[in-house]
């Protein structure tokens, strides 16, 4: 009987997993475009990806047809987890390799400057090893050059520096802002669930993975009577982890206005992003879902203080710096948002 070939043994494209280094949601939506890139030059334009948990690669992108399968990366748990990961240390990061090797792969794209990322790769037999290579150590693991420079600038450097390995490796000719598609069918239950709220509608990303990134309820809910007052909406967005600090947001705020504000803790991931993308404006700490909020085209305002600004997207984020979170008032932010109103009726 005569083998017919199928089309990934036709498709001399590199079978290829991707290595996303970082542990945040925010994180995970700032590579998706790079990602995309890569899948685009890979075999069946799909790509393996392998991330941590905490970044909700598989619920985020699970479903996306350029993504063959997600694989965890246990390497880091967060601290209030408290427990190892499958994947730390020596013998974790054999177990990684020993997986990937199972999985036949022709490439592997790291997005990562780490040397440990390197040996993982050397240690899974890839044949082609590709990563930012700005560490001397990292490129001994690496055969597919050219490497970058570590970024330096004002910024985060996580965005740069995968915009800069991006092009440099040909996935892409310039820089590319980040964006993500919601679910038609989230976005039309998030609209109906929220279409008795006035408008404009505010969304308040109050979650944060660390305590001192947190403004604080009585600042979300003096932000929330101020907007609620000038005639808006208000939505309180978190997860389950949120839903405490949500009730303690909501009983600061008079029950005579409660009427214009709702609470959303108990959505999945996109639904939360198709929440963010029927709100008008975003307002949270520096969180992942700020950064879904500019990535689904809607201004977002990150409490962020003096630490180093997002700046992935010059039109829809908006970094609030000063020398201390705390100094961040609660008017300072209404000006902002007045303005972001006045800019957008005459866009």
């Amino acid at each position: 009987m005569n083998h017919t070939p199928d089309a990934n043994e036709q498709d001399h494209r590199p079978r290829t997993v991707v290595v996303l280094q970082y542990a945040g949601i925010g994180d995970l939506i700032w590579h998706i475009p790079y990602f995309k890139a890569v899948a685009a030059q890979s075999q069946g334009q799909r790509i393996t990806l392998l991330a941590q948990p905490s970044t909700l690669a598989r619920h985020f992108l699970g479903a996306e047809p350029w993504i063959e399968r997600v694989i965890d990366h246990d390497h880091r748990p967060r601290r209030t987890e408290k427990r190892k990961g499958k994947h730390a240390g020596l013998l974790g990061m054999w177990r990684m390799a020993r997986e990937l090797r199972q999985g036949h792969f022709d490439r592997i794209v790291l997005f990562s400057g780490r040397p440990s990322r390197g040996l993982i790769a050397a240690l899974s037999g890839i044949p082609e090893r590709l990563g930012f290579g700005y560490n001397r150590l990292q490129r001994l693991f690496l055969n597919k050059p050219p490497y970058i420079e570590r970024y330096r600038g004002p910024s985060l450097a996580f965005y740069p520096e995968a915009s800069a390995f991006a092009v440099a490796q040909g996935f892409c000719t310039a820089p590319i802002v980040p964006r993500m598609d919601v679910p038609a069918q989230q976005v039309a239950q998030m609209t109906a669930r929220l279409a008795h709220l006035p408008r404009p509608l505010y969304a308040f990303a109050i979650g944060t993975s660390e305590t001192y990134k947190q403004w604080g309820a009585q600042n979300f809910a003096d932000l929330a009577c101020a907007l609620i007052a000038e005639g808006g909406g208000v939505m309180l967005l978190g997860g389950p982890g949120e839903v405490a600090l949500a009730q303690e947001i909501e009983a600061l705020i008079p029950e005579k206005v409660r009427h214009a504000m709702t609470t959303v803790t108990d959505a999945p991931v996109l639904g939360s992003a198709a929440a963010l993308q029927v709100a008008d404006f975003c307002v949270g700490n520096d969180t992942g879902m700020t950064n879904v909020a500019a990535a689904v085209g809607r201004p977002s305002f990150v409490i962020i203080g003096s630490r180093p600004t997002l700046d992935q997207d010059p039109v829809n984020m908006h970094n609030v710096t000063a020398e201390k979170l705390s100094d961040i008032t609660v008017e300072r932010v209404l000006d902002l948002l007045k303005e972001a109103r006045r800019g957008a009726k005459h866009a």
